[in-house]
């Protein structure tokens, strides 16, 4: 009896075990003092650029793709090796090079003139630049959030994510492209008339905007929304001639660009027809100045607002509706709470949201960077990341 006793026992202890392994396998209690920047857990700085919005769009960003183009090259060298492993026929890569080509040429202004201009300036033909630029439509994951302090001012920070799926690198335990896509890691400062328009966090050779801030105005960051109704479909009516929405990443950079103020953002990110569903998380810079809009292709699903009065002091969104569960396997929703909670609204600043993103699993192997933003300010800082063993896989 004794015997049948220690055995249920250990039976119910293993139950509990692998009860806690499932619902977090590779979580940690939540980081301090990783701010600033050091350890294994850093990569380093990321360099910046100026993109002057006065010259021809197809000069923008000829220094960019002359310094990064070898970056570019192998990032898409590595892309084409992945598709190749589902598709291996020359003759579908020369048909997919030859149709991105035509894509290209579809593309509104002053997109279509600033990829071909990096293609002119990289020597790297214009169907694979169009690659790498429709590649954000379909593959990221990523946490953002927008949280406002005792005082009332306004943080807003972001991981990206990406490479999801695309190639694993079994020697550095790591995806791929991931890999690929650090060195390319850039800031920008969109200038006009010698003055910063707006900031981004972005890779070299990509013309949309995932990160950015307008400095005073507002601050905003795109997360993709799963959904079957995705941004193949959104591709493929592109592709036919059905063209009325926007690319995702082309309509943040039109709202950093153009937008007036927070509500005027707001708006637009709103309203507008997309090629795919997706997450605006955007920020301004009074008290209450925080939401984060869910959008299938047509329509805007869902607006959740900051009301630090009534205790909603942050708003974050990963890449899952907010009103269901987050898939078993990829729960960083609740990590990220847990830690802002622990945090406490008083407390609140970009260095300790810093250490938020950098406790696992919201830093995970396809981590590439971590971007911090103060609109107030007009500061953004990004840095390369590393997620040390055990780690996540996402």
């Amino acid at each position: 009896m004794l015997r049948r006793a220690r055995t249920i026992a250990a039976f119910t202890a293993l139950v509990a075990a692998l009860v806690v392994l499932a619902e977090d396998p590779f979580g940690e209690d939540c980081r301090t003092h990783e701010y600033p920047p050091s350890g294994i857990r850093f990569k380093g700085v990321v360099p910046e650029y100026i993109i002057n919005l006065d010259l021809p769009p197809s000069e923008r960003w000829v220094q960019v793709a002359s310094e990064k183009k070898k970056e570019l090259r192998l990032t898409i060298q590595a892309c084409k090796e992945i598709i190749s492993a589902f598709f291996p026929s020359h003759k579908f890569e020369s048909l997919l090079e030859a149709k991105m080509r035509w894509l290209g040429n579809t593309l509104p202004s002053p997109f279509q003139e600033e990829i071909k201009g990096i293609a002119s300036a990289s020597g790297i033909p214009l169907g694979e630049v169009v690659l790498f630029n429709v590649f954000y439509e379909i593959f990221t994951v990523c946490v953002s959030i927008v949280a406002e302090d005792k005082t009332g001012k306004l943080y807003h920070v972001r991981n990206l994510d990406f490479g999801l799926f695309l190639g694993w690198d079994i020697k550095n335990s790591s995806w791929t492209i991931t890999q690929h896509l650090k060195p390319l890691m850039v800031n920008l400062n969109f200038q006009r008339n010698n003055k910063t328009v707006f900031k981004s966090a972005n890779f070299a050779g990509y013309v949309g905007m995932i990160s950015g801030v307008k400095p005073g105005a507002f601050s905003l960051t795109m997360n993709e929304r799963f959904s079957l109704d995705g941004g193949y479909i959104g591709i493929f009516e592109w592709l036919i001639g059905e063209r009325e929405g926007w690319w995702m990443s082309f309509l943040t950079r039109a709202v950093l660009e153009n937008g007036t103020s927070y509500d005027d953002a707001k708006d637009k990110l709103v309203n507008s027809r997309l090629l795919a569903p997706a997450y605006f998380i955007l920020g301004g810079n009074k008290s209450g100045e925080g939401c984060v809009i869910s959008r299938s292709r047509s329509k805007t699903l869902d607006i959740w607002n900051l009301d630090a009065q009534k205790g909603t002091w942050f708003v974050l969104e990963t890449n899952y509706d907010r009103w269901k569960d987050p898939f078993f396997l990829d729960d960083r929703r609740t990590p990220t709470a847990k830690c802002l909670n622990k945090t406490l609204q008083e407390n609140i600043s970009l260095p300790r949201l810093y250490d938020v993103l950098s406790t696992k699993p919201m830093l995970n192997k396809l981590t590439v960077s971590t971007t911090l933003m103060d609109v107030s300010e007009g500061r953004l800082e990004t840095y390369l990341r590393n997620c040390p063993d055990p780690c996540s896989p996402w």
